[in-house]
Parts: structure tokens; sequence; C-alpha cells
């Protein structure tokens, strides 16, 4: 399969290609994963479960996820401001993929020296 796509004259006309562009960056398979793990999940847990990301970084990411529509973000009127994520079916459909990944690094994790 993968050399069909190396056979092709535009990688970026791929479907992988594709599958890259809406899951590249430092922090958007985590993300996903997150959100997968925990369903529906506030801006700051996010940033809890993620660790040392900045607000910017992780709004950023969660725009471009939304964007993907891979995420929705949901906005209550309130005081103080509650906003939560969670996955649309578009994202949970790559749920198996970021999971083979997963199954792939365990299985081939190198022993560091």
């Amino acid at each position: 399969m993968i050399r069909k796509y190396i056979e092709q004259a535009n990688f970026e006309d791929t479907g992988f290609s594709y599958t890259l562009s809406l899951i590249s960056g430092k922090h958007k398979m985590v993300i996903l994963y997150c959100l997968m793990e925990f369903g529906t999940v506030r801006f700051n847990e996010m940033k809890r479960y993620l660790g040392n990301v900045t607000d910017k970084t992780l709004s950023s990411n969660l725009k471009e996820l939304e964007t993907s529509a891979l995420i929705v973000r949901k906005e209550y009127p309130q005081i103080p401001p509650k906003v939560e994520y969670s996955l649309l079916e578009r994202g949970k459909s790559l749920m198996a993929v970021l999971d083979q990944l997963c199954e792939w690094g365990e299985k081939n994790r190198m022993e560091e020296t």
C-alpha cells in the first residue's frame, strides 16, 4: 500500500499526506488520544494531561483540530467561562490508526543505551 503512495508523482495528493497534515504536530495526536480516553475534557484539564504546553500552543492545536472537523468545542455562557472539547465521529475514526501506532511503538521500542 505504501508503495502506491511513493510511486505517485505528487505525494501531497495522497491520503497518507492528508492524514499526516491533520495529525502532525507535537500535541495533536496526544490531544486526540486524551479525548478518546477521557471523553469530554475542559481546557485546563487538557493542559494538565499534556504537561508542558503553553496556553497559546494548546489553543492553536485545538483550533486546528476543530477546523479539521475532528473535535468539537462547546462553550457555555457563564462566568467564569466554561469550554469543553470532545471527539466528533470523524475524530473517533482515527483512533484505530492511533492505537496501531501505539502497538507498533510497544513492539518496536528500542532499549536506550
